[in-house]
């Protein structure tokens, strides 16, 4: 698993390392039950403390997207296919609003936006 933390970002390290275990899921790196590492090999593999794996760790088991169990560790969950919900609905539609607004005042177009979408969408492990 190739995971790339920003040490100078503003984004906390634990929401970074959560936002690549999301990426990774999506574009098919890491399948539905792949192990991943435990929160020790992690933090060292990145260089960061346990504490930061662990919080990361915390939030994809309460957003659904792992699972945890003592003594088999963590691994990608396999409910990740359910139906959108209207909370997770709503808070999506607030983040593309403020990302559409930032494409506007930075003068991207109406189809520039929607082309760099579905470039992006093309890029995830789409299972049908």
């Amino acid at each position: 698993m190739l995971i790339s933390l920003q040490l100078d970002s503003a984004v906390p390290l634990y929401e970074q390392l959560r936002n690549e275990i999301v990426l990774g899921i999506a574009k098919g790196k890491l399948p539905i039950g792949e192990k991943l590492p435990t929160v020790r090999q992690l933090a060292e593999d990145l260089g960061i403390n346990t504490m930061t794996v662990n919080k990361a760790y915390a939030l994809l088991k309460q957003e659904g997207y792992i699972v945890i169990d003592r003594r088999h560790g963590a691994k990608v969950s396999g409910q990740l296919a359910h139906p959108i919900h209207a909370e997770y609905e709503a808070a999506l539609e607030k983040n593309l609003e403020l990302m559409i607004a930032e494409a506007v005042v930075h003068g991207m177009t109406h189809e520039q936006f929607q082309k760099l979408c579905e470039n992006t969408f093309s890029q995830m492990n789409i299972q049908s």
